[in-house]
């Protein structure tokens, strides 16, 4: 694997942006699941089938257009006891974005996911875009475990990589888009059994 690949935020980015959310602090065994840029035809609803399996819970944090695109998946998220999240309305680059350009685009999509749950795509995000989100009451989430699945590496280290670093109280980062689909089809079934195995549950995040 790649050195270049870090499973795991370093901690100046804790200090750069000190409201966010990266880890839920709890010595029990729980898990928080998240997937980001759905839903997506055929590989979210897969998601859905293997939680399904396991009991398990998790929050999707989705785009807006994709949410326009494919409503009947968006509503079976939320129908099987799964929570939905922002990610902006077209996944844009925070660092490349116009503030009021991006503003804009995390408030249509709170339209359509009528909370205040947020995670920025490709975990950018400038402090100016930063501050006034959390003026307008946004909880900002990130994550304490990536899976790195869209990446090229094999499908056993990306497995690996999720299932070393996870601790109670990770929040971990999946991907149900179809640059992700080779490893997460391989990956996230492993990690389902290998948590439930070891009696974690898997929930939603509540904030």
């Amino acid at each position: 694997m790649k050195n270049i690949l870090l499973i795991q935020p370093k901690s100046f980015l804790k200090l750069i942006y000190p409201k966010a959310v990266w880890k839920v602090n709890t010595t029990e065994k729980i898990i928080y699941l998240t997937f980001d840029d759905g839903p997506i035809p055929g590989l979210t609803e897969w998601v859905l089938d293997e939680l399904k399996k396991f009991n398990a819970r998790a929050t999707f944090f989705c785009v807006g257009s994709n949410i326009l695109k494919n409503p009947e998946i968006f509503e079976r998220i939320k129908t099987e006891g799964h929570k939905v999240a922002n990610h902006t309305m077209f996944h844009p680059k925070g660092f490349k974005t116009d503030t009021t350009a991006y503003l804009n685009e995390v408030e249509e999509c709170r339209k359509l996911v009528k909370n205040d749950l947020f995670r920025p795509p490709y975990g950018q995000l400038k402090h100016s875009q930063y501050k006034v989100l959390l003026d307008k009451g946004f909880k900002i989430i990130f994550w304490d475990v990536i899976s790195y699945d869209y990446e090229k590496i094999s499908e056993k280290a990306c497995a690996t990589n999720v299932i070393t670093n996870t601790q109670s109280g990770s929040i971990v980062l999946f991907h149900d888009n179809y640059k992700a689909e080779k490893n997460l089809r391989f990956s996230l079934p492993l990690y389902l059994k290998h948590f439930a195995h070891l009696d974690y549950q898997f929930k939603v995040l509540k904030f």
